[in-house]
């Protein structure tokens, strides 16, 4: 079997990720977050599971050089302080890729993020900006991936909060009017999708977009239907909820939606569409059914992550 290392594997597309891929391959497992890779050992005691810091030399970059593939998915998502946004997402890519290219020049699948095309400008964005550029120029034979607004088990931060936060407060504030279109996109499409890039050794540069469009306040409201909350959903001015956002802020350090990302969720975004269904040729998953899929499975719907 090949080997495949998959970094940021303890995280959202790397939990969704391994029980798609580890029937034809090899995993090996590279993550930072104790918690979150104590989660990915009890559930996948079979593959080897490496706790690593890849912005610091380890054992992990011996894997790297001798693998068949790399699925490079570590990225720091949230967050007010731009250090942790350099070294989770450059400066590990940076060394990710050193290590590729002293051995046997895996095949790199970089998951990038549709915001590198978006109109926002955070810490988030800009880092995932220079992370793609380090794989452009990295000289290995590679595919970038560049999903929209991901969801599916074990979702943390985005769709996945929002359910626990609905399912614990009796009212929902929606900043403005909520007429925000998003492409929400299913993690375990996504992880069909690079599956057959390894596959395939797929390459270029792809915008993978969920295919149903919906307005944020339209998924609030499914979300609300598939898990049974009881919530009131109720609009608050814009301003209103920056301020609310900003004074949590003070106590919270690392809070799970910040001021940015609320200027992110209502810049007007339209993504590229394409028709990754037949390139990658995998089928998608509706996105009423993907909910209920995400909410309701069985054994991963009620496992934790921290952030």
């Amino acid at each position: 079997m090949q080997v495949v290392v998959v970094t940021g594997a303890a995280g959202l597309v790397g939990q969704n990720l391994i029980p798609r891929l580890k029937s034809q391959f090899r995993i090996v497992a590279v993550d930072k977050h104790a918690h979150n890779v104590g989660v990915l050992r009890k559930l996948h005691p079979d593959i080897e599971v490496i706790e690593a810091d890849m912005a610091e030399a380890g054992n992990w970059e011996d894997r790297v050089t001798q693998a068949d593939a790399v699925i490079a998915l570590q990225a720091q998502i949230g967050g007010l302080d731009p250090e942790p946004f350099h070294r989770n997402n450059v400066l590990s890519t940076e060394r990710l890729i050193a290590a590729a290219k002293r051995g046997e020049r895996p095949y790199l699948v970089q998951v990038s993020s549709s915001v590198v095309r978006s109109a926002a400008c955070d810490l988030y964005t800009e880092s995932k900006k220079a992370q793609e550029t380090l794989a452009l120029k990295s000289g290995l034979e590679h595919v970038i991936l560049r999903p929209t607004l991901m969801f599916g088990w074990f979702d943390r931060k985005h769709l996945g909060w929002l359910r626990r936060f609905m399912e614990r407060t009796p009212v929902f504030p929606i900043p403005g009017s909520g007429d925000y279109l998003r492409q929400p996109l299913y993690a375990g499409d996504f992880a069909a999708i690079i599956a057959s890039s390894l596959e395939r050794r797929t390459q270029g540069i792809y915008n993978i977009s969920g295919l149903e469009r919906v307005t944020y306040v339209q998924m609030i409201r499914m979300i609300k239907q598939t898990v049974g909350a009881k919530t009131a959903i109720v609009h608050i001015p814009y301003a209103a909820f920056w301020t609310l956002l900003k004074v949590y802020s003070w106590f919270d350090k690392n809070p799970p939606f910040t001021t940015l990302q609320l200027q992110a969720l209502v810049t007007p975004d339209v993504f590229e569409e394409i028709d990754w269904p037949a390139l990658f040729d995998v089928q998608r998953t509706p996105l009423e059914r993907a909910l209920e899929e995400t909410f309701l499975d069985p054994t991963y719907s009620h496992v934790a992550l921290e952030f």
